[in-house]
């Protein structure tokens, strides 16, 4: 049994901590929300802030949406590094810009303790199913020491080199995830307007070259109508423009990922920031006028 903390129980951070605690690790755990009962009511530890949940455990999970959360929780007035003593480990399984992840990983090291960049790919189907893609940066000791929590929730899991690395194949995977909901969107939009039935063509294309998970899962959304959030389009939104930002350092082009974050923008303009990203299909609908399982005019 090791003492496990958890810092950000939302969608993703609950099923991922009751994995560990069905793991029978001791977890303490803390977020700006009340804490699930689903985790307190199996014995997990409330803790007031993160820097009590830092002194209590030895490895310190954080899962929160963005870059200067990560920052309060680790280095704000009652956050992670006051908490910690030398030999813990701090786990940042958030999605954030790789550039200020090899700052984070710096002070934390100054600390005497070890820091792991673990972003996940696989949304809260993942989460709930403990099969999340896991992309790591970090020191090999310290991820052999964590891989056995890393197996409590994910299938696929990559230590890919240093500090920052995870997040940057995090950023990478979600250019890829919205270029292919784009271009699910775009083919089963085009099908539908052609007078084609767009859950049967879904169901063609699924036994051919173009399959794939996003056509699979984000296209039967697409059709069905289903945009309850599992990944909400303005942490795509998040995510992409840590790789627009970056690709402006570095004068790099990315055309596609630009675009695909364009009608991003154009949904959260209609109040769809809260939306599902598979939901990126209603921004081409608008500028169509007609939506998948509109009749097609006579």
């Amino acid at each position: 049994m090791s003492k496990i903390g958890f810092i950000g129980l939302g969608i993703m951070g609950t099923p991922m901590a009751v994995h560990l605690l069905a793991g029978d690790h001791q977890l303490y755990l803390h977020d700006v929300r009340p804490l699930p009962a689903e985790l307190t009511g199996r014995g997990a530890h409330a803790c007031a802030c993160a820097r009590e949940v830092a002194r209590e455990a030895d490895i310190i999970i954080v899962m929160v949406p963005d870059t200067p959360h990560v920052a309060a929780v680790l280095f704000g007035e009652d956050g992670v590094a006051h908490g910690l003593t030398p030999g813990k480990v701090v786990v940042d399984m958030s999605s954030i810009s790789p550039i200020e992840t090899k700052q984070f990983a710096a002070r934390i090291n100054a600390l005497g303790c070890d820091y792991l960049d673990a972003p996940v790919s696989g949304g809260e189907v993942g989460a709930r199913a403990a099969s999340l893609t896991i992309m790591v940066g970090g020191p090999q000791q310290a991820f052999e020491r964590v891989r056995p929590l890393f197996e409590l929730m994910g299938k696929n899991i990559t230590l890919v080199g240093a500090n920052g690395d995870g997040q940057t194949t995090k950023v990478a995977n979600q250019i890829i995830v919205a270029l292919n909901i784009e271009a699910v969107a775009e083919a089963l939009l085009f099908a539908a307007r052609m007078g084609a039935d767009a859950a049967k063509v879904r169901q063609a294309l699924m036994g051919g070259f173009a399959a794939s998970r996003v056509l699979e899962v984000h296209g039967e959304r697409m059709v069905k109508r289903t945009f309850e959030p599992g990944f909400r389009i303005e942490l795509h939104q998040k995510d992409l423009n840590l790789a627009l930002a970056s690709a402006r350092q570095m004068g790099l082009s990315l055309p596609n990922t630009a675009s695909a974050q364009q009608l991003f923008s154009a949904c959260a303009a209609h109040g769809g920031a809260g939306w599902d990203h598979s939901a990126l299909v209603r921004a081409l609908e608008t500028m169509a006028n007609f939506a998948i399982g509109d009749a097609v005019p006579a």
